[in-house]
């Protein structure tokens, strides 16, 4: 399968594709009781890598009427069967996963035989395993999948796992377990389980036990991590090219260089200066940065009654202003942010750059509530160089829900062209800078400012 370019262009527009978008998916199938889990939680392991997770099929039960789940909870009920499983729900959560959005996945109890009110967020993965009896079954959920395995085993150690495993887990007696596998499981296996090794690209006997042939799964995972980690870097680099050729937009706010600006540079450049220093001096260029970016949100108007007895026509903020720190440079610029906005809700954006390849990665998010609905949302980051953590973190954002034209990008100092990359690819949103620096430089402003 062809993976999607991470830079996309035309005349008229420049649009960028996170390294998450078109992840990879591996099905693995097989009997209950054959070693999928095993199998899959020792891909994880062996890859080691935190964007690579378990998607289980049985999250995606269908929600069970009150005379299905009176069934269930006697053992009569059949969960092995196609119809027992919301295929649309996971093919859609599997193709919103492909975009690079973010999906919600069910959570269901077998101990109530229900699925729970609650979701779990996924978000940003780069390889999905997804694990369950029928993971081959539906042939929309085939056409996305990069990988197909089927796991086989002796049907009478399938039962025995199956046995410990409902007793441990699930709170099953012995006989119901019985009782479903003779008159469910079985007869399923044989009608819809099986028939999928046809169809498979790897047969995997004997589980985990079969170092072999896991160890080919991933090798082919890596290989494919690889080629999609090239295709992005180099992406960003011809975004750097694109981006070149283009004057710095209006949209980019740079803070005028007034005597009183120029010698807070000055003395935070100084490598005399002290720490207390430091932070005091960079705490009040921050505040100058965001005062100029409240100055990019939405007021309404307001009428005052002053204590003198006269009316104020006045403006009062639009929603609520919220903010998203990129760490860890972001983080030192909360104290300003808090002085200036003092119930301001905050966010946070681990975006780390790998130093073999200069490639940006996500490693940790964490948004307000409902973000979605912010009327602004304030990105901050001390420094940006290439701009490549500050197109992941936008993106971020984007995704979940936020309009482009809401998010203002606040930085200390930027390179030239890195702006012009932001930009490029986000030409509506705003960005306020406190100073140009030379191209490469690296960062050292949140060094300066924690002492470490």
């Amino acid at each position: 399968m062809e993976s999607i370019s991470p830079l996309f262009s035309s005349s008229t527009e420049v649009r960028y594709s996170p390294p998450w978008q078109d992840l990879s998916i591996i099905g693995i199938a097989g009997s209950s009781g054959s070693g999928k889990s095993s199998v899959a939680m020792e891909i994880v392991k062996s890859l080691n890598l935190p964007w690579v997770v378990i998607l289980v099929m049985d999250s995606f039960y269908k929600t069970l009427t009150p005379e299905q789940h009176h069934k269930a909870h006697a053992n009569e009920y059949d969960f092995d069967c196609p119809e027992s499983i919301d295929f649309d729900n996971l093919v859609e959560t599997l193709r919103d996963l492909k975009k690079g959005k973010k999906a919600n996945i069910p959570i269901y109890s077998f101990a109530e035989h229900q699925r729970q009110r609650n979701t779990t967020t996924l978000y940003s993965p780069h390889v999905i395993i997804l694990e369950g009896i029928l993971a081959l079954h539906d042939p929309r959920i085939v056409e996305m999948l990069d990988v197909k395995i089927f796991v086989e085993a002796d049907m009478d150690v399938c039962l025995g796992r199956r046995i410990l495993r409902d007793v441990r887990e699930r709170g099953r007696d012995i006989e119901g377990i019985i009782k479903q596998w003779f008159e469910f499981v079985k007869p399923s296996y044989t009608r819809f389980v099986e028939p999928q090794r046809s169809i498979s690209d790897i047969i995997i006997p004997r589980g985990i036990e079969n170092k072999t042939a896991i160890d080919m799964v991933v090798k082919h995972i890596q290989r494919k991590l690889q080629e999609k980690s090239d295709n992005h870097t180099e992406a960003l680099r011809k975004l750097g090219l694109v981006a070149a050729e283009v004057e710095l937009p209006s949209n980019v706010h740079v803070l005028p260089s007034t005597p009183q600006i120029i010698g807070m540079n000055t003395i935070l450049q100084t490598p005399e200066t002290q720490q207390e220093d430091f932070i005091f001096y960079f705490d009040r260029l921050v505040s100058i940065l965001i005062e100029r970016a409240l100055d990019m949100t939405s007021y309404v108007s307001a009428n005052v009654e002053t204590p003198q007895g006269s009316t104020y026509l006045g403006l009062h903020p639009k929603g609520i202003v919220s903010a998203v720190a990129i760490l860890r440079g972001g983080s030192c610029m909360e104290t300003a942010l808090k002085r200036s906005i003092p119930d301001c809700l905050t966010g946070r954006l681990l975006i780390q750059t790998n130093e073999s390849n200069e490639e940006p990665e996500l490693h940790y998010l964490k948004l307000p509530s409902r973000i979605e609905e912010h009327t602004t949302v304030i990105l901050i980051d001390s420094q940006m160089s290439s701009g490549g953590a500050a197109l992941m973190a936008v993106r971020v954002l984007i995704d979940h829900g936020v309009e482009q034209g809401r998010i203002v990008f606040v930085t200390c100092a930027a390179g030239e062209r890195g702006l012009k990359r932001l930009t490029a690819v986000y030409p509506r949103i705003n960005v306020i800078v406190g100073r140009i620096e030379e191209e490469g430089e690296p960062r050292w402003i949140e060094k300066r400012y924690f002492g470490c």
